[in-house]
C-alpha cells in the first residue's frame, strides 16, 4: 500500500463527509495554535494580567456553555449549514478582533463572542452531520472527523511552538492571523456540502427548547461529562503527578500527549467500527470505564520507586490505556447522542450534549488534583472507580431514554436541493 493510499484511508468518503472533515481539519489547526499560544499572546501582546486572562476566559466559556442549546435550536429552525457557516465566520472575526483589542473590557467581549461561536459551531456541525449521513454511518463518520481533529491540533500546536520559539509580537500575531483564516477556510468548506432542510414546525404543546425537559437525555449528558474528566486527567493531573510523585524524566510529560494524539488519529476510526446501535454503544462505554480504571491503576504504580526508564514505560502504558478508553467512550457517546435525539431537533440536542466537555473542564481540575495529588495511589483508584461506576450506569440510563422515545422522533431530516443562483 502506497503512502497516498494510507493517507486516503484516514479520510472519510468523498463528498459531504470529506468536506466536513477538511473543515474540521482547518479549524482544528487554528484551535491547536490558539491553545498553545493564547496565554502568552494575551499577556504579552494584548497586555493583560494572568488574573484578567483567567477571569475573562472563565466568564467567556460559561457564557458559551449557556448558549450551546439556543444556538443549536437556531440551527434546527434555520438549517444547520447556514448557521454553521455564520458561526465559523463569527469565530474568525472574534479571533481577528484579538489582534487589535488592548483592554480588558474589549478582550472580554471578544472572548465571549469566540466561546459562544465555537460552542454553537460544534452544535450546528453535529446537526449538519446528522442530516447528511444515515444513522448507521454517523458514528463511523464522526470517528473520521475526530481523527482529523487530532491531526489538525497537532499541526496547530507545531505552528504555535514556532511562535513560542521566536517569542516575538510578530510571531504571535502571525499565529492568531492563521487561526482566524482557518475558520474562514472552514466556512468555505462547509458551504460546499448540501444543505439540510430547516424544521420550522414544532409539535403541538412541545416547548421550544425541548431538550431541557428531556430528563433521560440530561442524565446521559451528565454521565458523559463525568467520563470526560479524563481530559484534565491527562493534560493537567498526570503531568503534575509525574513531576511531583515519580522519578520519570521530564520528557515523559510531552510523550503522554504524543501517545494520545497519535493514538486517536490512527485508531479512532477502527475502534468506532464496532459501534452500530445503542446496545453496542453502551458496551463501548463500559469498555471505556474498564480501560480508564486500569489506566488509573497503572498511573498509581508509577510512584513505587522503579528505575526511571521503567517508570517511563509504565507511564506510557497508562497513557495508552487512557487513550484507548477515550476512543471507546467517544464511539459510544456519539452513537448515544445522535441515536436518542429527535431528528428535527439534532441541533439543540447536540448543543446540550456538547456541554459535557465544558462541565468536565470546569469541575475536573479541582476534583481530580485534590484526589490524586492529595490521596496518592488511593486517589487514583477512587478516580478509576468513578469512571467504571459511571460507565456501568450509562447502560440503564440509555435503556430508560430509549423507552421514552416515540416512533415519530426517529425520522431523518430531509435534504433540500441547492437552488441555482
Amino acid at each position: 500500500m502506497t503512502t497516498t493510499e494510507r493517507a486516503t484511508k484516514l479520510l472519510p468518503p468523498a463528498g459531504a463527509p470529506r468536506n466536513l472533515a477538511l473543515a474540521q481539519l482547518a479549524n482544528s489547526i487554528g484551535d491547536g495554535a490558539f491553545i498553545v499560544t493564547s496565554a502568552l499572546f494575551f499577556t504579552r501582546v494584548v497586555g493583560l494580567s494572568t488574573a484578567q486572562v483567567g477571569l475573562g476566559l472563565t466568564i467567556a466559556w460559561l457564557v458559551g456553555f449557556l448558549t450551546g442549546v439556543p444556538l443549536g435550536h437556531l440551527a434546527d429552525r434555520n438549517g444547520p449549514r447556514g448557521v454553521a457557516i455564520l458561526l465559523a465566520v463569527s469565530t474568525a472575526l472574534s479571533v481577528g478582533s484579538f489582534l487589535v483589542v488592548r483592554s480588558f473590557p474589549l478582550f472580554l467581549i471578544a472572548a465571549i463572542a469566540y466561546a459562544s461561536s465555537q460552542t454553537g459551531l460544534t452544535a450546528a456541525r453535529q446537526a449538519l452531520l446528522a442530516g447528511l449521513v444515515s444513522p448507521t454511518e454517523r458514528t463511523r463518520i464522526r470517528a473520521f472527523l475526530q481523527a482529523t481533529v487530532n491531526a489538525g491540533l497537532a499541526v496547530g500546536a507545531a505552528l504555535g511552538g514556532v511562535a513560542l520559539h521566536f517569542d516575538t509580537k510578530t510571531a504571535y500575531l502571525a499565529v492568531f492571523t492563521i487561526d482566524a483564516v482557518s475558520f474562514l477556510i472552514a466556512a468555505a468548506l462547509i458551504h460546499r456540502v448540501p444543505p439540510v432542510a430547516a424544521v420550522r414546525i414544532a409539535r403541538a404543546g412541545e416547548p421550544r427548547l425541548a431538550v431541557l425537559r428531556d430528563r433521560p437525555y440530561a442524565v446521559l449528558t451528565l454521565l458523559n461529562a463525568v467520563m470526560l474528566m479524563f481530559m484534565p486527567l491527562l493534560s493537567l493531573v498526570a503531568p503534575l503527578w509525574i513531576v511531583e510523585r515519580t522519578n520519570a524524566p521530564g520528557w515523559v510529560v510531552a510523550s503522554l500527549l504524543v501517545i494520545n494524539t497519535l493514538g486517536v488519529t490512527l485508531f479512532q476510526v477502527r475502534i468506532a467500527r464496532s459501534v452500530t446501535n445503542l446496545r453496542t454503544a453502551t458496551r463501548s462505554v463500559r469498555f471505556a470505564g474498564v480501560a480508564m480504571l486500569t489506566a488509573c491503576g497503572v498511573f498509581a504504580l508509577s510512584a513505587i520507586g522503579m528505575a526511571p526508564a521503567v517508570t517511563a514505560v509504565v507511564l506510557a502504558a497508562a497513557a495508552a490505556l487512557l487513550t484507548f478508553g477515550e476512543m471507546k467512550l467517544a464511539s459510544g457517546a456519539w452513537e448515544i447522542s445522535f441515536g436518542l435525539a429527535p431528528a428535527e431537533q439534532q441541533g439543540q440536542y447536540q448543543g446540550f450534549f456538547g456541554t459535557g466537555p465544558a462541565i468536565a473542564r470546569m469541575l475536573g481540575p479541582a476534583l481530580l488534583t485534590t484526589l490524586v495529588l492529595g490521596w496518592g495511589a488511593a486517589g487514583w483508584m477512587v478516580v478509576g472507580a468513578l469512571f467504571l461506576g459511571t460507565s456501568c450506569v450509562t447502560g440503564p440510563a440509555v435503556r430508560w431514554a430509549a423507552r421514552t422515545r416515540s416512533a415519530s422522533k426517529a425520522d431523518q431530516p430531509t435534504l433540500v436541493e441547492e437552488y441555482a443562483a
